[in-house]
């Protein structure tokens, strides 16, 4: 049996240190946070309530993009309320158990993004690849299991990390970022991590698979769209805002990666900050805007939205 250490504590609360040496602009930054956020809110809502309620919209293809934004309004919940109360507070601090459920929403829910674009991936292949077998492999069964895939996956994977995080004994309580981060807690741990290590490279390789998976596939689907101009045109429309989402979430969250594990003390915390915010700032609000702006029957009804909302605004002023 480990002799007790002397550094050795019961950690009730962690405290950030990521605002630090900004906290002379913070006034700004929460003022630039709380248009940001409700932003990111609206434009998610937006295209989830117009895939629910317009029923040519309800195709395989649109039930994921809507899963895609409630996945984004999910994980942005798990840090901009908290990081708007931080930029008004002079002690920056959460406690213990609140850390562990902000590390499980905020990567449960990256997790969640890319099980979505893969089984995204997986639709677009069966579409354009087999299209005459289409309505009969992407059934509304096939659908549900999709989305619990994507939900299910990404929350086993974060219980177990959870799990095994809340059982190491640790020696400090000092957070060097915004948020509650896994491999940030773990370096505070007392004795050897090398299982929270393993544990936690396997799934980094897994979903960093999916990834290098969906590239893959979209190269055949490349190959099989170039035979037709309608092949092209459908590529073009549905498949290119997938690889740009993809791309956007996988650049995201490497940037995370490879910060918290490699980061180095000696750049300036605006960019340290940056590239660990950057799949919390960016995927959100670019995903239902490559969809939104880009698919034609979506477009066509949020704008329609967009009037009516108008129209009645002006009726209700006149």
């Amino acid at each position: 049996m480990q002799p007790p250490l002397e550094n050795e504590s019961i950690v009730l609360v962690f405290t950030l240190s990521g605002l630090n040496e900004t906290m002379g602009n913070r006034f700004v930054f929460f003022s630039l946070t709380a248009l940001y956020y409700p932003l990111i809110v609206l434009c998610n809502v937006t295209i989830i309530y117009t895939v629910i309620s317009h029923k040519k919209l309800h195709e395989p293809m649109y039930v994921f993009i809507c899963n895609l934004c409630m996945n984004g309004l999910y994980g942005t919940a798990g840090f901009y309320p908290k990081f708007l109360y931080d930029l008004l507070s002079q002690c920056h601090m959460i406690s213990y158990a609140g850390c562990l459920v902000q590390i499980f929403v905020i990567y449960s829910s990256v997790l969640c993004d890319f099980s979505t674009l893969t089984v995204m991936a997986y639709d677009r292949y069966v579409a354009i690849c087999r299209p005459l077998e289409y309505h009969s492999v992407m059934t509304s069964q096939r659908i549900l299991e999709c989305i619990l895939f994507c939900w299910l996956s990404p929350f086993f994977c974060m219980c177990v990390v959870i799990v095994l995080t809340s059982k190491l004994t640790l020696c400090g309580s000092s957070i060097e970022k915004l948020y509650c981060e896994n491999w940030s807690v773990v370096k505070l741990s007392c004795f050897s991590t090398t299982v929270n290590n393993v544990i936690g490279y396997v799934i980094i390789i897994i979903y960093f698979g999916h990834a290098v998976l969906i590239f893959c596939s979209y190269i055949q689907l490349i190959g099989k769209c170039k035979k037709s101009t309608e092949g092209r045109n459908k590529f073009i429309q549905t498949c290119v805002p997938h690889l740009l989402a993809l791309l956007n979430v996988t650049v995201a969250l490497l940037f995370d990666v490879l910060y918290t594990r490699y980061g180095s003390k000696s750049l300036p915390q605006d960019l340290r900050n940056f590239m660990a915010l950057e799949f919390l700032l960016v995927p959100p609000m670019l995903n239902p805007l490559i969809y939104g702006l880009n698919l034609t029957k979506l477009r066509k009804e949020v704008m329609r939205l967009f009037l009516f909302f108008f129209k009645k605004e002006v009726e209700i002023r006149e």
